[in-house]
């Protein structure tokens, strides 16, 4: 912990900081605490966006509370807003989006504006139940961490942290308002939430808020699956996963919302004939980010998390003393499916994350000879449009400690890359097809629609992916002589 001298100036840092970002939004702030005041009501910034102004990173996202009923929202917005929203009204929350002036640029404005609340869940329920508040003291209580308990009162700035959350954030730990019990229990989910904001703001996490995620990880299991996946995806996207990734594991909450990701700590043999898969597995991730070209990637990081899930269910020891996980990237992959799935991710999102753990391994089959040309098209065939995460995932699949053999891996993946530049001039690799279409095929062949067809247009992909492109009259005379033996 820092000494007395140094939280002062910590604490006088955040503040010269706060003023600067909400100076930045004062206009359209003020604008609409004015409207408020002039109906009766108070409003007030609070929550992450007076957390981010304190550490110098507030966005256009803007979150407000109010004494008013969601109704009288409404009604104040509407005028106001370019655009009113009312989907989280069952909630409190109304939403809106405001074009303004900031500053010397115009700004677009995402704001939500919640009624003074609490919640709590029950033992059976898996949604919130939801009453409203008449002070901001008692809505701020029921906030999951100090550092998002506080508020600035609008339009006179008075700034409201009756729990402490200026100096927490000074000291950059999460702590919860009252007990951590007492605010797990209102909402499981705050335990991910506690791991996920440690991940994001590179916070620790005070030592009796993890003492009550492992006493009550059982609990996450009430959450709905949508709201772990959200939760997660903002871990998993975050600046620093690994911490957050970390403390899922070590409380136990892993076990019910990620369980592969724990049995990744596969018991060493004696001989430590293989590397901790765990420790390996956040490596790739961590390389993974490293790689990724235009922010953050949840495709290739979720493919990097669980590229090596089939491994605890395929570990055989060999008579030779060896480890083998032998169609572990096989394993894994339907795995990966199964988990997405339970966890409600989009069809094709798991489609492609499972596909990338499927080839992971691809290109280690290959060994370290020269390509071939038919392997070069295979294999950008099967990644199709993943080909690009699939070349980071596969980079970043190395961990040795060797460097000899780190740089002949790097230097073989180098010459594949290559090989694809090179044919990929040549031909179009992005969108191989036989060089006789359905229709060509039926004329030459005499034929109708039917599965024959399909056979036909599979052999000559086959021959095209084997031997590249051929004449058109080439490719007539290879399909002549594949049905003559077919009606043989």
């Amino acid at each position: 912990m820092p000494n007395a001298n140094e939280a002062t100036s910590a604490l006088s840092q955040v503040q010269d900081r706060a003023v600067s970002e909400l100076l930045r939004v004062a206009p359209v702030a003020d604008d609409l605490a004015r409207r408020f005041q002039e109906a009766g009501f108070s409003l007030a910034l609070v929550g992450g966006s007076v957390r981010d102004a304190l550490l110098g990173r507030l966005g256009n996202d803007l979150d407000f509370t109010t004494d008013a009923r969601p109704q009288d929202v409404l009604k104040i917005m509407r005028p106001w807003a370019d655009a009113v929203w009312d989907v989280g009204i069952a909630f409190g929350t109304v939403g809106a989006h405001k074009e303004a002036r900031a500053g010397d640029t115009d700004r677009s404005f995402q704001i939500e504006v919640t009624t003074y609340r609490s919640e709590a869940y029950d033992r059976t329920s898996r949604k919130p139940e939801v009453s409203y508040g008449d002070s901001i003291e008692d809505d701020l209580v029921r906030r999951d961490f100090t550092v998002n308990a506080m508020a600035v009162a609008l339009p006179e700035k008075k700034f409201i942290d009756p729990h402490g959350g200026l100096k927490d954030l000074a000291e950059r730990v999460l702590r919860t308002p009252g007990t951590p019990e007492e605010s797990f229990s209102d909402d499981p989910l705050r335990m991910m939430r506690a791991a996920r904001f440690a991940a994001q703001l590179d916070f620790e996490v005070a030592p009796e808020v993890v003492a009550a995620m492992k006493d009550m990880a059982g609990r996450i299991e009430i959450v709905s699956a949508e709201r772990v996946r959200d939760e997660l995806n903002k871990l998993i996207l975050s600046p620093h996963p690994r911490e957050g990734l970390t403390l899922l594991v070590d409380t136990g909450i892993a076990s019910y919302v990620l369980p592969e990701l724990p049995a990744l700590h596969l018991e060493r043999d004696e001989h430590h004939r293989h590397k901790d898969v765990y420790e390996h597995t956040l490596i790739v991730l961590e390389q993974a980010m490293a790689l990724e070209e235009d922010g953050p990637d949840l495709t290739l990081r979720l493919a990097a998390l669980l590229h090596d899930i089939g491994k605890p269910r395929t570990r055989r020891f060999e008579k030779d003393g060896r480890v083998s996980f032998h169609h572990h990237e096989v394993v894994g992959a339907k795995m990966t499916k199964k988990r997405m799935t339970a966890l409600k991710y989009s069809n094709e999102l798991v489609k492609d994350v499972s596909r990338l753990v499927e080839l992971h391994l691809r290109f280690h089959g290959y060994g370290t000879g020269e390509w071939t040309d038919s392997a070069v098209r295979r294999y950008v065939r099967d990644a199709g449009p993943l080909l690009s995460r699939l070349h980071q995932l596969t980079r970043s699949d190395c961990t040795t400690r060797n460097r000899r053999k780190a740089a002949a891996l790097s230097r073989a993946y180098d010459g594949l890359e290559e090989r694809i530049a090179q044919l990929q001039e040549k031909e179009e690799l992005d969108s191989i097809r036989p060089d006789l279409d359905g229709n060509q095929i039926m004329e030459v062949l005499g034929i109708k629609p039917g599965p024959e067809v399909g056979k036909a247009y599979k052999h000559l992909l086959e021959l095209r992916l084997e031997n590249g492109p051929m004449e058109h009259d080439e490719a007539v005379e290879a399909l002549k002589q594949w049905w003559a033996a077919q009606q043989g």
